[in-house]
């Protein structure tokens, strides 16, 4: 199988959207098609042994459209800024020409010089109608016909049925003398719905503005040093192993690892946080974050489409070209809509000709129906909701993967937390250094940094982590000694030391003293405790523990307040799992859970009925990840349980996992805004027109904007509180 994702020229209405996929989905070999009617592009899975690109263009083709594949990004931005010029200019022209018509027709302006019998007044209207029917909204009729071909029919149908129907009547009470003339009707009508076309086009590209934002943070070039000189050459020529220095201020062109040097670097493009991260040796960075200060040199690890950035783009635009769940009842409707509405017409022309026998009357209310029921909100109502809603999370560092898990996220109930690196820092450190009577804590950490930098225990790099925070320097102790499951040992100044748990100094048969109470003390909260031994007197102990993530219990809190439950799953025992819960504000916790049962936990859960949230990081979370109504992976973790989450939190920080939910949520809710509105829009205008209380005109100028205020209410997210 094969998936493509291309562009599509000449789509102007939901149904257009149904016309393209159902003729895509008709090439043999094509397993799916989706056609996105707010960001003209289709997304489609095929069968290469089937099928091929060429046919499946065709297809697009036969329907009157044009596919085209999508070139780099700097290729679509001007292609997108070349349309809208286009239909800005088109739009503009039209509208001066009818201007000029309806000054004449309403002004009843007659140049008193008759041509063939016809005065010259009304033969200059027919001429600038028919420019701006024919010529400006050419494309109405040159759709309208390449579909009749194929018997279908959709938003061109009814705008080249209006404005043809009001010239040909115009032109025939022209040629036969009577008053009944409607030029300006016709091109009044054909020049404000190319302006609504050019006002949605527009919000179109402010919709999608959130992916052509990240594309622009990309550096356009790089520092790089080859044979020990230093060149500047274009971002594209950077290759994996290459040595690039970074100076203050410069944004990082790809990503890679810190080779040397120390700096700050905002990494709020990628994150949403404000706060620059420090970087030092080893550290990971990533291309077009920006260098606050120092200079550094990286080494280039991930170019090209394999920066973080260049898959964050990505994966919007396959969120975005995807449809919502709900999309489909809109595309079904439009799929009908239209020949409906044609036959409505068809009634209510034949309704006020029986009524008024009145030719001009029954004309003017069908043409008003015709052009009142564009579906133009209708299929935007969705999509463009979910281009602002999958934008703004990736803005945020929340990368959402589908446009399903917009759907999904409204209806969470509980949210089920894996607890290490996902709570939780994922590896020990040092919480409490408690010193005997006249010691310093400074003498604590330099014995037992001096000690543990022998070892290789997640402990051990706790107390030496703790040591280089301090700025203190590990004692140089010798004849170090490991002793299996307990502890280290060796000798400083003469003096034999230890650092170990409690049953090494039973059965060194040292005493712990005064600190016994402390040791229990720390001993309830679940950490871990090292004692610190020189010459057979406890001199101090070292709490570690895996510290919960500084903003995890806010994040809790946001959720209770929002009525979601937070459940912490974990393999530890009983009473860390308490501590930790404790500590975070979670009520409910499930403990010594084998790594291969979360799914089966989260399973009991949907049992009980609840929509379920599952939130973790690591490759044992991937099953309860994907078992989950919603699976959300923290970024810093492993790339299964990041290729199986629905969304991908960026930085890891449990307080985006509140965020999410609350985008999907609002998201969803402005979805339902818009569909309410276009469906409420042609329920209400469609009987008005038909019993002629609604001019053409004013027909054309209300669906112009119903599409335009779909497209704003969608905006809104932009603006809108998510914790």
């Amino acid at each position: 199988m094969k998936k493509i994702t291309f562009g599509i020229v000449g789509m102007h209405c939901a149904s257009c959207v149904i016309l393209n996929e159902q003729a895509i989905k008709s090439v043999k070999g094509v397993q799916n098609a989706s056609v996105n009617f707010a960001s003209r592009h289709a997304a489609v899975e095929f069968d290469e042994t089937m099928a091929n690109e060429k046919e499946i263009f065709d297809a697009v083709a036969k329907n009157g459209y044009k596919a085209e594949m999508l070139g780099d990004s700097m290729h679509q931005h001007m292609s997108q800024q070349k349309e809208v010029a286009e239909i800005r200019n088109r739009a503009f022209s039209a509208i001066f020409t009818a201007t000029i018509v309806v000054v004449l027709a309403m002004g009843n302006i007659r140049f008193g010089f008759p041509i063939a019998g016809i005065d010259a007044s009304l033969l200059v209207q027919a001429v600038l109608s028919a420019i701006v029917i024919f010529f400006f909204g050419k494309e109405f009729h040159m759709g309208t016909i390449k579909k009749a071909r194929s018997f279908r029919a959709d938003m061109d149908t009814l705008v080249s049925m209006g404005t043809t129907a009001a010239f040909l009547f115009s032109v025939y009470g022209m040629i036969a003398g009577t008053k009944d003339s409607y030029f300006e009707t016709g091109a009044v009508i054909a020049a404000l719905i190319l302006l609504g076309r050019y006002f949605e086009a527009k919000s179109r590209g402010a919709a999608g503005a959130a992916i052509e934002k990240l594309m622009q943070l990309e550096a356009k070039s790089a520092r790089v040093i080859r044979n020990g000189k230093e060149q500047e050459i274009p971002i594209a020529e950077v290759v994996k192993g290459d040595i690039l220095r970074i100076k203050p201020g410069e944004k990082i062109p790809v990503d890679g690892e810190l080779v040397s040097g120390e700096t700050s670097i905002d990494e709020s493009m990628l994150t949403g946080e404000s706060m620059p991260s420090m970087k030092t040796i080893g550290d990971k960075v990533f291309g077009a974050t920006l260098n606050v200060s120092g200079s550094f040199e990286m080494k280039a690890e991930k170019v090209g489409s394999e920066t973080v950035l260049s898959q964050i783009v990505k994966m919007v635009s396959e969120a975005q070209t995807q449809k919502a769940p709900i999309e489909r009842l809109a595309d079904t409707i439009s799929s009908y809509f239209v020949p409906i509405v044609i036959v409505i017409a068809i009634i209510t022309f034949a309704g006020w000709m029986f009524a008024t026998n009145s030719l001009t009357q029954a004309m003017i209310t069908a043409v008003a129906v015709l052009v009142v029921a564009c579906p133009c909100a209708l299929g935007l109502a969705t999509p463009t909701a979910v281009m602002v809603g999958t934008g703004e999370g990736a803005r945020r560092g929340i990368l959402i993967k589908n446009a399903s898990s917009l759907e999904k996220g409204k209806k969470i109930d509980v949210v089920v937390f894996d607890k290490t690196g996902t709570l939780t820092e994922g590896k020990p450190k040092v919480t409490d250094i408690i010193a005997a009577p006249n010691i310093a804590e400074e003498k604590i950490i330099s014995l037992s940094a001096g000690l543990e930098s022998f070892s290789e225990h997640p402990l051990s790099r706790a107390v030496i982590d703790e040591s280089e925070n301090r700025k203190i320097k590990p004692d140089t102790v010798t004849e170090f000694k490991n002793i299996a499951g307990k502890g280290v040992e060796g000798k400083f100044g003469g003096k034999n030391v230890l650092v170990g748990n409690a049953r090494l100094l039973a059965e060194r048969g040292i005493e712990t003293g005064t600190l016994k109470d402390k040791i229990e003390k720390l001993e309830k909260e679940a950490k871990s405790v090292l004692l610190v031994v020189e010459d057979k007197t406890l001199i101090g102990i070292i709490g570690v523990a895996d510290t919960p993530k500084k903003d995890a219990a806010k994040a809790i809190g946001d959720l209770r307040n929002a009525g979601i439950e937070a459940i912490m799953i974990t393999g530890d025992n009983n009473a860390t799992a308490a501590a930790i819960s404790a500590t975070l504000g979670i009520k409910k916790f499930i403990a010594q859970v084998l790594p291969q049962d979360k799914a089966d936990e989260v399973k009991k859960l949907q049992a009980e009925g609840h929509k379920v949230a599952f939130v973790g990081d690591g490759i044992n979370d991937a099953p309860a990840i994907a078992q989950s109504d919603l699976g959300i992976a923290m970024g810093t973790g492993t790339d299964i349980a990041i290729e199986t989450g629905d969304i991908v939190l960026v930085k890891g920080n449990p307080e985006k996992v509140v965020e999410a939910i609350n985008l999907s949520r609002l998201t969803f809710r402005t979805i339902k805004q818009n569909l309410f509105w276009a469906f409420f829009y042609n329920i209400a205008a469609i009987p008005l027109a038909a019993f002629g209380l609604l001019n053409p005109m004013i027909a054309a100028t209300a669906m112009a904007a119903s599409s335009v205020s779909v497209v704003g209410n969608s905006l809104r997210i932009k603006s809108k509180k998510l914790s």
